[in-house]
């Protein structure tokens, strides 16, 4: 199966407490351990618990690719060191970002071929992300939101994009990532699709009261089924 519903204790803002790609997954110490095994299996991934900042909240403060991952530098010291023993273990770089726009899984949005970043980022920041990622950046808002990475979901396949999103924004942030981008909800009508999803090419974990057509359109996208 590829894809399940579910919830965080109860809480369908599941994307909230993850960040995946097709090398791994990470989760906070809170997901109860039957769930991070359903996450696991349906994935395919390695995947690993831990806090950053002291809390589970992974998917508002992680961002990046298979390669790079950003992590803010309020992470402590003792997340920061295990998460470079999970890279090192699976092969990918940890670089942490001085921001006061902590939560870097809200503010960006990037695969390995582009990034779109919140325009209120200070220029030092935007260069530091882009050097960490080694990938061209771009700045702007969408839906007039400018936590770009809260509104969206991706995997190499598909990005999902907030309901609102015009037609320029969508075209816009295809030719960034390079891959097709169509607007979406999660959880009966939230078009913040980050706090929803966890997703990489093998799967995905949706909120549980994502209603049917929210869960098909999004297999659409995602690239699991054909449209």
């Amino acid at each position: 199966m590829h894809v399940i519903k579910s919830s965080i204790n109860g809480n369908p803002n599941i994307g909230l407490y993850g960040f995946a790609t097709d090398k791994y997954c990470l989760l906070g110490n809170e997901v109860p351990k039957k769930t991070r095994e359903e996450i696991e299996e349906v994935l395919n991934v390695p995947m690993f618990k831990l806090n950053i900042a002291g809390t589970s909240l992974l998917g508002a403060f992680l961002a990046g690719n298979d390669n790079n991952l950003l992590v803010p530098d309020i992470a402590f010291d003792s997340e920061i060191a295990a998460l470079k023993k999970i890279a090192e273990k699976i092969g990918f770089n940890i670089h942490v970002i001085k921001t006061d726009l902590t939560a870097l899984g809200n503010n960006i949005l990037c695969n390995e071929n582009g990034c779109l970043v919140n325009p209120e980022f200070p220029e030092n920041v935007k260069k530091q992300i882009e050097t960490s990622l080694k990938i061209p950046i771009k700045e702007g808002n969408i839906a007039n939101i400018p936590t770009v990475g809260s509104v969206t979901a991706l995997n190499k396949k598909g990005c999902a994009i907030h309901r609102d999103a015009e037609d320029f924004e969508v075209d816009f942030i295809n030719s960034i990532l390079d891959i097709k981008c169509e607007t979406a909800t999660v959880n009966m009508g939230n078009p913040f699709l980050r706090s929803g999803i966890l997703v990489n090419t093998n799967g995905f974990i949706i909120g549980n009261i994502s209603g049917g057509p929210e869960v098909t359109y999004l297999d659409e996208i995602f690239g699991f089924i054909e449209g």
